[in-house]
């Protein structure tokens, strides 16, 4: 203990004499924080560390300042409760370019709750409760993630058939709800170039949409889909904007050998209003390519604006969502928690 306070004081002294409030911060931080030489935590603390404005110059400066090549501080998430997880992805739907921190694991479960959507291919129209959005991110290098994701239970509450069925449908006459399993993806997200001061963050994400769906439950498509997205993402002191744009590939359900080539988009922005509490909002979808439309590939887009909360060692998210194409749903709303921590040490 007595040498944990000799190096607090050797580091704030050197410190600018003239900041008291930059001083007492930093001997905060360094009170709450344990001192290793784990290669995955060092990339962590370069990757990951944020905080409010003074805490991200005191991190920086302590870098600078302390003697050893190799010294790091990997902060305790569950007792100090200053760090922000910037590559935190919910309520929002649109890729941040930040990485998950190697050897980090970060798991999200959800709520949708969507009002008058339509299902081209089966014709229904309803109320859509997604339960069970989840996903899976894992940190395997300072640039590289992996993500595995989709929704485990679909329950719809059909309102009517406002077209005829292009499939069978496996529903009881009259039946007034239907209910399945959602597809679930595969991608990879790759930060190709870090954000400087004038220019912003590029990487790119690919991955794959497996056929989980059951198509005669009326609610999936049933198909493979692939998509490819290039991400761009810049900070303005609290304010951070990203956006993407790429090729989705959709298979078309009721065509054999055809395929829409759609465009995917999003622009988002967040804005830090605390240590706590994020503000955040984007727009976000597919646009359609072709003239004659396959059909179970209709545009589809949906803006959202919300919120994140920390709290109590996770991050709670709420947002509403205002659909912006004719089959989106009219109107919804989405909550859910996040949790991220470091799990393991990746493979060299």
């Amino acid at each position: 203990m007595s040498n944990n306070k000799t190096r607090i004081s050797k580091i704030t002294h050197h410190l600018p004499t003239h900041s008291a409030e930059v001083r007492k911060h930093t001997q905060a931080i360094l009170r709450r924080v344990c001192i290793n030489t784990c290669d995955a935590a060092q990339d962590y603390i370069y990757s990951r560390l944020v905080g409010t404005d003074l805490e991200r110059l005191v991190i920086e400066m302590l870098l600078n300042i302390l003697p050893f090549k190799r010294l790091f501080l990997f902060v305790l998430f569950a007792v100090t409760g200053v760090v922000v997880a910037e590559a935190q992805q919910r309520p929002l739907i649109t890729e941040d370019i930040e990485i998950v921190s190697p050897g980090s694991i970060r798991f999200e479960l959800g709520l949708d709750l969507q009002q008058d959507v339509n299902f081209p291919l089966s014709g229904l129209n309803g109320d859509l409760s997604r339960l069970g959005v989840v996903s899976l991110t894992m940190g395997l290098a300072p640039n590289v993630e992996v993500e595995y994701g989709g929704v485990i239970h679909n329950f719809l509450s059909i309102n009517r058939q406002y077209r005829e069925s292009a499939i069978p449908l496996r529903l009881t006459p009259g039946t007034n709800s239907t209910r399945g399993v959602g597809d679930f993806y595969m991608a990879t997200k790759i930060k190709m170039r870090a954000e400087t001061k004038r220019l912003p963050a590029i990487g790119s994400r690919f991955g794959v949409e497996m056929p989980n769906s059951d198509q005669s439950r009326g609610i999936g498509v049933n198909q493979i889909n692939i998509f490819s997205t290039i991400i761009a993402g810049k900070t303005f002191g609290r304010l951070r904007v990203y956006g993407n744009v790429g090729l989705g590939i959709y298979t078309a359900p009721l065509e054999p050998f055809t395929q829409n080539d759609m465009i995917l988009y999003g622009l988002a922005a967040t804005y830090r209003w605390s240590d706590r509490l994020t503000l955040a909002g984007e727009v976000q979808g597919r646009a359609n390519t072709r003239r004659n439309i396959p059909r179970g590939t209709e545009s589809d887009g949906a803006a959202r604006i919300g919120a994140r909360i920390r709290a109590a060692g996770l991050t709670w998210d709420v947002a509403g969502i205002r659909g912006l194409n004719r089959d989106s749903a009219r109107t919804g709303i989405s909550v859910g928690i996040s949790y991220e921590t470091f799990l393991l040490h990746p493979a060299k």
